[in-house]
């Protein structure tokens, strides 16, 4: 029975499926889509695309594990549409190293110990990358402020702020 004959009949049915084409340049990829109106950016790489350096937290914007770079902006991927970025260059964490060079964000990151669970450090990293760029972030407080929308549940926090810390310092963006 399809949802018009069933909604006519009085029964409860799922809306139509509907996709959208959408087209994401994912870590200097570009990938044609059809998706859901519906689904998230975060799902849009996870599921559909495999990338999986950005990480379901908190499923509303408040822990930054989803973080990623939409046209070089710091979004949280869980709170974004998919077809909102529709033709943008999205950066993950597995975008930030060239090759096998580790950027010095991930260099830094790992001198200072920064991710002990590594759950919450893709989204750090790609927020820090951002921070960095905006060039907001001279101080250890300015980096706390700055980056309070990524929260670290184990205890690195100290030691991510420190990394950020020292490579703001070296200028390197």
């Amino acid at each position: 029975m399809d949802h018009e004959t069933e909604r006519s009949a009085g029964g409860v049915g799922l809306p139509p499926s509907i996709t959208v084409a959408v087209r994401l340049v994912v870590n200097g990829k570009p990938h044609d889509l059809a998706l859901d109106p519906r689904v998230t950016l975060l799902d849009a790489l996870r599921t559909h695309l495999g990338v999986t350096g950005p990480k379901m937290g908190c499923d509303a914007g408040a822990c930054g594990a989803c973080t990623v770079l939409v046209d070089g902006r710091r979004v949280n991927s869980c709170l974004m549409l998919a077809v909102a970025a529709d033709g943008k260059s999205v950066v993950t964490v597995e975008g930030l190293a060239a090759g096998d060079d580790l950027n010095p964000l991930q260099e830094a990151f790992i001198r200072h110990d920064a991710f002990q669970c590594g759950y919450c450090t893709p989204g750090q990293l790609c927020s820090a990358t951002a921070l960095l760029r905006e060039g907001v972030a001279t101080t250890p407080e300015e980096i706390r402020l700055w980056m309070s929308g990524n929260l670290c549940r184990c205890g690195a926090y100290p030691n991510i702020v420190a990394a950020i810390a020292e490579v703001a310092a070296e200028g390197v963006h």
